[in-house]
C-alpha cells in the first residue's frame, strides 16, 4: 500500500486517478476547495473503492495561507508520502487576481504547489521510493517576474502558459536538488474531456482517461524518469520550452518564488 496525495482531486483527471488508486487498496489524500464537494468526494470513493483509508485536505490554493495550513494538516494525516501528484489547477475564473495580489493561475497552477511541496518534504523523504508528478501542460510561455510580483496583468491563457513553463522549470531544479525523489513533469493531454476544458474552450480532443492513464503510469510504474518531460499528445518524453534548461532563468525564478511564497 502506498501513501498517494492528489491535489485537485474533487473533479477531472485527478478524482479519476484517486478513485483508480484507491480501488487498488492505496491510502490517498483528497484535496478540493470546497467543504461540501470535498466531503462528498471521499464518501463517494470510498464507498465505489471499498476502501476506507481516504482522507480529504480542504484548501483553496489561490490563497497560499490556506496552502500553509493544508501541509500541517497532511503532516499530521498522512505518515508520509509515497507520491505526490500536484494536479490542482485554473485556467477560467470569476476573479483574475488571488489574495497574494498575483495573477490566480501563477498563484494556483505554480506558487501554490511550489509552497506546498517544499512544505511536505520531509513526509516525501520518510518514503523509500518518492516521487512527485507536476502537471504542467503543451501552453509554455515565458515568464514574467513581474507578473510573478504582481506588478503586471496577464490575460488568461498567458497566465496559465506562464504557469505551466514555471512548474516545469522549478520541477526540473528540484529534481536536480533532491535526487533522492523523482521529480517528473507532464502534459496530461490537450483538451481532455474535464470540466477545465469545457469551461475554457466547449470542446474536448480526447477521453479523460487518457490523461489519468499516463498519470497512473508516472505515479506508480517505471515509466517515471526523474528531471525529464513527458509529453502525452506524442506519448513519449520530449523537451520543454527552452526556458526550462536555462538555468539563470530558473535561478531567478526560484529565487523569486521562495520570497513570494509564505514562510
Amino acid at each position: 500500500m502506498k501513501h498517494i496525495l492528489i491535489t485537485g482531486s474533487t473533479d477531472g483527471i485527478g478524482k479519476l486517478l484517486a478513485l483508480r488508486l484507491a480501488k487498488e487498496g492505496h491510502f490517498v489524500g483528497v484535496h478540493g476547495r470546497t467543504d461540501a464537494k470535498l466531503k462528498a468526494t471521499v464518501t463517494e470513493i470510498k464507498a465505489e473503492s471499498k476502501n476506507d483509508n481516504i482522507v480529504g485536505f480542504l484548501a483553496d490554493f489561490s490563497n497560499l495561507s490556506e496552502v500553509k495550513q493544508m501541509a500541517k494538516e497532511v503532516a499530521e494525516k498522512m505518515l508520509k508520502i509515497d507520491v505526490l501528484v500536484n494536479n490542482a489547477g485554473v485556467l477560467k475564473t470569476k476573479t483574475d487576481t488571488a489574495s497574494n495580489g498575483v495573477d490566480v493561475r501563477l498563484t494556483v497552477n505554480y506558487l501554490a504547489p511550489y509552497q506546498f511541496t517544499n512544505a511536505v518534504l520531509p513526509l516525501l523523504k520518510k518514503s523509500d521510493t518518492p516521487r512527485i508528478v507536476n502537471l504542467s501542460s503543451a501552453a509554455q510561455s515565458p515568464v514574467s517576474l513581474s507578473a510573478l510580483k504582481g506588478e503586471m496583468n496577464l490575460g488568461a491563457n498567458d497566465a496559465y502558459a506562464q504557469s505551466k513553463l514555471a512548474l516545469t522549470m522549478w520541477s526540473f531544479d528540484l529534481a536536480k536538488k533532491e535526487p533522492s525523489i523523482l521529480v517528473v513533469a507532464v502534459n496530461p493531454g490537450s483538451l481532455l474531456n474535464t470540466k477545465m476544458a469545457k469551461e475554457a474552450y466547449g470542446q474536448h480532443w480526447s477521453p479523460a482517461e487518457k490523461g489519468v492513464d499516463i498519470l497512473y503510469d508516472l505515479s506508480m510504474t517505471d515509466k517515471a524518469k526523474t528531471n525529464a518531460y513527458f509529453d502525452n499528445d506524442k506519448g513519449s518524453y520530449a523537451q520543454a520550452h527552452p526556458d526550462a534548461y536555462d538555468d539563470e532563468k530558473i535561478k531567478e525564478l526560484v529565487e523569486l518564488s521562495n520570497t513570494t511564497v509564505l514562510h
